[in-house]
């Protein structure tokens, strides 16, 4: 009886000093923005000096800003793995479906629409008490959802999209059948225009039309007209300013996941443009030079345009004394997107697998809670759904393949700096399919089809420049044997023409 009742002190005691006061803390407001097609080197704290964020720069010195932040290669597994917590072969959604390159045999053609048996973080946190707004790329539904839920997978052709100025699907997409798929069907109150598109150019000429989704009138649906609409990304911003200032007493979830800075390239106005054009370019990255220039001029208008709205979100917060209280995580889809930015510090760019295209700029603010600094630790898209968990204090029994990163806010851990990542690319987009490990400073990827090894020492060559395959063949093998063991242990499917067996 007595060492029962010792162990329960003793238990109690554990509690306080290390649990009890964390549980016992009110529910934070939790921002998350989702920049889309940011990479790793278009902001100033990440080495930039051409394109200009100087509110993510102040903010990033109170923060902890992750090094080595990965995503998937293009936008659409990355926010499914991101909403639901779960690897692309989970929920079929291996890359855009429209960028799909082959056929039947060279692929596991992709989703479009994220089914509702893979709960995503939006919903826990409405039952946990968070008033919730989902503001710009939503991309997890597909334009004709019910019919592709209906087909018998895996198909046969990848799937499609209406062109730019066809709205024949808008009054089906604004049903109850359809709209469970969208934000008020999966934990949100309220959407400003989010559709099944990746971009916003949904008028007629899309890309080429002159306002490109992003001045004003914006042809979205599902953005109700203003009288002072002017550009997307600031309007967006007020939306999330007016829902925070509205439910400033219960947590809020800030789902402000911005179009920008994607295609298409549209100057903010013409006084920015020609800043950027006559500023000196960065040989060194290859940003502002080249035959290219004009376009990154118009692109770093975009990226000072995205920045100045996040200074304007944490300008409210500390006006109105919701920062300390507030966890705020900033990042992107993808790499950065070769017509627009350059990084020739990195091999590859957004549709790649190699760093370009999947390392981004990543950070998470939270005043007293998070240590403000750099780390190198590895982390994933994955690892943002349990964090989010985490910090709400939601016991989520679901299935996630990611770590809450909340060990990682006040110093790094040794078990972060061992766990391997993995990804698996199932469709065709700017490379054969593949799977990849990457483990303290190695990379391996492993081709589908043909089986063949690159495996690169990231450490020392960060722009995958010598491939070690052959030179190291223990490390490969290694690797090799855990990212097949992985495959295995999952059934991660592979595609028809694969010569592998698991």
């Amino acid at each position: 009886m007595l060492l029962k009742k010792g162990s329960f002190f003793l238990s109690l005691l554990f509690l306080m000093s290390f649990g009890f006061s964390w549980a016992q803390e009110k529910q934070p407001n939790i921002i998350f923005v989702l920049v889309d097609d940011l990479g790793y080197a278009d902001v100033g704290f990440n080495g930039s000096t051409y394109f200009e964020t100087p509110a993510l720069d102040a903010l990033a010195k109170e923060s902890l800003v992750f090094d080595n932040a990965y995503m998937y290669p293009t936008c659409s597994p990355s926010r499914a793995a991101l909403f639901t917590g779960k690897q692309s072969f989970r929920t079929g959604v291996y890359t855009v479906p429209v960028l799909e390159k082959g056929d039947a045999q060279e692929n596991i053609f992709s989703r479009w629409t994220v089914g509702k048996e893979h709960p995503i973080y939006a919903e826990a946190l409405a039952a946990a008490g968070y008033q919730s707004i989902h503001l710009g790329k939503w991309h997890i539904v597909g334009p004709y959802p019910e019919k592709e839920l209906a087909m018998n997978w895996p198909i046969q052709q990848k799937l499609d999209q209406p062109r730019p100025g066809d709205f024949t699907w808008v009054e089906n997409h604004k049903t109850p059948a359809v709209k469970q798929y969208y934000p008020e069907g999966r934990g949100f109150i309220k959407n400003v225009g989010g559709t099944f598109r990746g971009d916003p150019a949904l008028e007629e000429g899309g890309y080429k039309s002159e306002r490109g989704g992003y001045r004003a009138p914006f042809s979205n649906p599902f953005i109700s007209p203003k009288p002072d609409d002017e550009w997307l990304t600031d309007r967006l911003s007020s939306d999330a300013i007016e829902f925070m200032d509205n439910h400033k007493n219960a947590p809020f979830l800030i789902n402000l996941h911005f179009y920008a800075v994607h295609r298409p390239i549209k100057n903010r106005n013409d006084e920015l443009f020609d800043k950027y054009m006559n500023k000196p370019g960065d040989p060194i990255t290859g940003q502002g030079i080249g035959k290219n220039k004009e376009r990154m001029a118009s692109y770093a208008t975009m990226v000072q345009s995205m920045d100045e709205n996040i200074g304007r979100i944490t300008t409210y917060l500390k006006k109105n004394n919701l920062e300390e209280n507030t966890l705020i995580i900033i990042t992107s889809d993808n790499g950065y997107h070769s017509i627009a930015s350059e990084n020739l510090k990195l091999r590859g760019s957004k549709g790649e697998i190699y760093e370009g295209g999947i390392k981004v700029p990543a950070l998470i603010h939270w005043p007293g809670k998070v240590k403000a600094r750099r780390t190198e630790i590895p982390i994933s898209v994955t690892d943002y759904f349990p964090t989010l968990m985490d910090v709400a204090h939601v016991d989520y029994t679901g299935q996630l393949d990611g770590n809450s990163l909340t060990p990682l806010f006040q110093k790094d851990k040794n078990s972060f700096k061992k766990r391997p990542l993995f990804w698996h690319l199932a469709s065709q987009y700017k490379h054969g399919t593949c799977s990849v490990i990457r483990k303290g400073k190695y990379k391996l990827i492993q081709f589908l089809a043909d089986g063949r090894l690159e495996l690169y020492d990231l450490q020392n060559d960060p722009r995958e420049a010598s491939n070690l395959a052959k030179e190291q063949p223990k490390t490969a093998k290694a690797l090799l044997d855990e990212l097949v063991a992985w495959r295995k242990m999952n059934r991660v499917p592979l595609p028809p023409n694969s010569i592998l067996s698991k």
